[in-house]
C-alpha cells in the first residue's frame, strides 16, 4: 500500500472485496486509516466521502478478504525447519523453497543418513521431523533401522502428529530407557525390549535431553520470524500458539514481545496457556494468565487456555469409546486425568478465560461435554458466552454434536486430516464408516454450532485455503471423496477461517470480517474464491497480506502448499 502520514486517509482499491459481512457481503474498495477500516464501499462513494485520501490502485487486479485467522497452529511451526525434514508430503519451506516427501523408509533412512554427514560434532543429537509411520504398510522404523545411520549419534525422530517419536540405540542407553518400559507410551518388543517408539509426552520425555532442543528452537526469534514469513505466505493475517509454548518462562515471555511487537512481524499471535507445559497449581496457573493477559498488545494477546485431553488418531492414542481402533490396537491414552478435567474448565471458565480442548476421540469429546454441562450446563447466560471450543472434535457422533449446540460450545474442526490422513483413516483406523463422518462441518453447521476449520501447523502445512478446500470436497490424498454428506460450500468455509474463527478467540470485534471500525487486516489473492475460476480454492494463489494497514508480499517462490499435490502422490 501507498504509505500514509498520521490521520491521513488511503482508500484502497480491489476487483473484488469479499467483506464476511453480512451485512455487506461485497464492496469496491476500503478507506483507512491509521491502520483501521473507516469505510466500505464503492469507489465513487468512498472518494465523494474523502476526496483528499491517498489512492492505492496497487491490487485494483486483486482480491480482498479478510486476513485467514489459523484458530489453531504452534510456534514451533518455525522452529522445526532447524532439523531435517522426512514427511511423507512434499512441504515448503518458510523461503518458499519445495521440499520432496520421503515415501518409503529407505528414503527416509537416506535423508537421515545425509542429515549425520552434515554434523560436524558426533555429540550433536540428529532430530528430524514429519515422520509417520501409518504410511508404510509393510515396513517399520525402529531403533536398529536408525542404528544404520549411526551407532554413536543420539538420533530423535519426531512424527507428524507430534504424539510420538522414533529414537536410536544410543539414546535408548543414554536415556536409559530400558529401565523404564514400565513408563506408558514406552513401546516394547516380543523381548520385552524396548523398539525405540515412544507415545506421548510421558514417554518421549525420557528422552528430554534431546527432545529439549526441539522446544528451545521452537521458542527462538528465529524460528518466531520463519513462523511469521510462513503466516504471510499462507495469507494469514491472526496466528495461534495452541500451548506449546511454555510462558512459565520469562525469558520465552520477552522474546515473543519483542519479536511479534515489532514492525517487521507480519501477523497478530494469541498465546494460550497450557498447564501441560508448566508444573504450577491451578491457582498459580490462574494468576499467571492474568499477568500476562494485562500484557497483551494489539499484535500480541495472551489469556486463552488449553487444555489437551487424548492423543492422535493415527497414532492410535487417541481415546476411542463407541468403537475400538480397527486393527485391535488399545485404546489410546489420557493426557490429562479426567478428574481433572471439569476443575481446570471450571476454574478457568470462573475467571473469564476461553477454553479450548483438544479432543480427538469420541470418548475425549464426551468427557469435556459432561465437564461442560457440569460447570455451566443449566444457565443460558453462560452457554452463549464463554466461547469455549473443542479443538479436533474428529470423531464426533450426531448425539455429541446436539449436547455441543445445547451446550453452546463451538468446534474448531481438523480438516485436513481429510486429505493427509483420510485413506488411512478409512483402512486402518477407525475404519470407513466412521472416517465418512469424521470432522462432520456440515451437520455441525446445521445445528448452529460455531465452526472454524485448522491446519495444526506443523503437523500439516499453514494453508487456509488448503484446510477450506478439505473441507468443501473432503478429498482424500487418492482423491476418494470421504462422506460427501459433511462437504461444506466455500461461502461456509472461508467464513470458518475468518469471522468464526476471530469469534473463538474472542477477536470478531477487531478481526475476521471487513466492516468499519475493524482492523485493517486483508488477505491479497490473485483471483476471486467465489469465482468461477476458483472452483479448487487450492489454485488461489496468495499474492501478499496486508496487517493494520501495511502490506507485507507472500514470499515469490512461495505457493499455496495445497497446489503441491495437485498431481497426486509421487510415483
Amino acid at each position: 500500500m501507498i504509505a500514509t502520514m498520521l490521520n491521513e486517509v488511503a482508500i484502497l482499491i480491489a476487483k473484488q472485496i469479499r467483506t464476511m459481512d453480512d451485512s455487506q457481503p461485497v464492496a469496491e474498495a476500503v478507506a483507512i486509516r491509521d491502520g483501521w477500516i473507516e469505510q466500505v464501499g464503492s469507489v465513487s462513494e468512498l472518494i465523494e466521502q474523502y476526496p483528499t485520501a491517498v489512492i492505492d490502485r496497487s491490487h485494483s487486479d486483486h482480491c480482498l478478504l479478510p486476513g485467514f485467522v489459523e484458530a489453531h497452529s504452534h510456534a514451533m511451526t518455525g522452529g522445526m525447519w532447524e532439523f531435517t525434514y522426512v514427511g511423507f508430503f512434499d512441504r515448503r519451506d518458510p523461503a518458499g523453497n519445495l521440499v520432496t516427501g520421503c515415501q518409503s523408509i529407505a528414503a527416509v533412512l537416506e535423508r537421515l543418513s545425509l542429515a549425520h554427514l552434515a554434523l560436524d560434532d558426533p555429540a550433536t543429537p540428529l532430530i528430524a521431523w514429519g515422520f509417520d509411520p501409518i504410511y508404510f504398510l509393510d515396513e517399520t522404523l525402529t531403533a536398529p533401522d536408525l542404528d544404520r545411520v549411526s551407532s554413536v549419534r543420539e538420533i530423535f525422530v519426531f512424527h507428524a502428529s507430534a504424539h510420538l517419536a522414533t529414537i536410536n540405540s544410543k539414546l535408548i542407553e543414554t536415556a536409559n530407557i530400558r529401565e523404564a518400559c514400565h513408563v506408558e507410551g514406552v513401546v516394547t518388543g516380543p523381548d520385552s525390549q524396548p523398539t525405540g517408539e515412544l507415545r506421548e509426552l510421558p514417554a518421549m520425555s525420557l528422552a528430554g535431553h534431546v527432545a529439549l532442543r526441539i522446544l528451545l528452537a521452537a521458542a527462538s526469534a528465529n524460528s518466531l520470524i520463519r513462523f511469521g514469513a510462513q503466516a504471510r505466505n499462507a495469507g494469514i493475517t491472526t496466528l495461534t500458539d495452541l500451548g506449546s509454548t511454555g510462558l512459565g518462562d520469562v525469558a520465552t515471555v520477552q522474546q515473543l514481545q519483542e519479536v511479534v511487537n515489532g514492525s517487521e512481524f507480519p501477523a497478530r499471535l494469541v498465546v494460550f496457556l497450557n498447564p501441560a507445559m508448566i508444573h504450577r497449581t491451578a491457582d498459580e496457573l490462574g494468576q499467571l494468565r492474568t499477568v500476562l493477559r494485562d500484557q497483551s498488545t494489539d499484535k500480541l494477546r495472551f489469556g486463552p487456555v488449553k487444555l489437551v485431553l487424548d492423543g492422535s488418531i493415527q497414532g492410535f492414542t487417541a481415546r476411542l469409546e463407541t468403537a475400538q481402533y480397527v486393527g485391535g490396537q488399545p485404546n489410546g491414552q489420557w493426557l490429562l486425568a479426567p478428574e481433572q478435567v471439569q476443575q481446570y474448565l471450571r476454574s478457568f471458565h470462573d475467571a473469564g478465560a476461553i477454553v479450548h480442548a483438544h479432543c480427538n476421540g469420541d470418548q475425549a469429546i464426551s468427557l469435556f461435554i459432561d465437564s461442560a454441562e457440569a460447570v455451566f450446563g443449566q444457565h443460558s447466560d453462560e452457554r452463549t458466552q464463554h466461547r469455549h471450543t473443542i479443538q479436533h472434535c474428529q470423531l464426533a457422533t450426531q448425539e455429541q454434536l446436539d449436547r455441543i449446540a445445547t451446550c453452546g460450545l463451538a468446534v474448531n474442526f481438523f480438516s485436513n486430516h481429510l486429505y493427509y490422513w483420510g485413506d488411512q483413516h478409512a483402512t486402518l483406523t477407525v475404519g470407513e464408516s466412521r472416517a465418512a463422518v469424521m470432522n462432520p462441518a456440515a451437520s455441525a453447521l446445521a445445528r448452529g454450532i460455531p465452526v472454524s476449520i485448522h491446519s495444526d501447523s506443523p503437523i500439516t502445512p499453514l494453508g487456509p485455503l488448503h484446510v477450506a478446500w478439505c473441507a468443501v470436497s473432503r478429498q482424500t490424498a487418492t482423491g476418494q471423496t470421504l462422506g460427501a454428506q459433511e462437504r461444506i460450500s466455500i461461502q461456509q468455509a472461508l467464513e470458518a477461517i475468518t469471522i468464526t474463527a476471530a469469534w473463538q478467540l474472542g477477536m470478531d470485534d477487531e478481526i475476521g470480517s471487513i466492516a468499519a471500525g475493524k482492523r485493517a487486516d486483508f488477505v491479497v489473492l490473485d483471483r476471486d474464491p467465489l469465482g468461477p475460476a476458483a472452483e479448487d480454492l487450492r489454485t488461489v494463489v496468495v499474492v501478499g497480506t496486508v496487517l493494520g494497514g501495511q502490506y507485507s508480499p507472500a514470499c515469490s517462490a512461495a505457493i499455496n502448499p495445497g497446489t503441491d499435490h495437485l498431481s497426486g502422490l509421487h510415483d
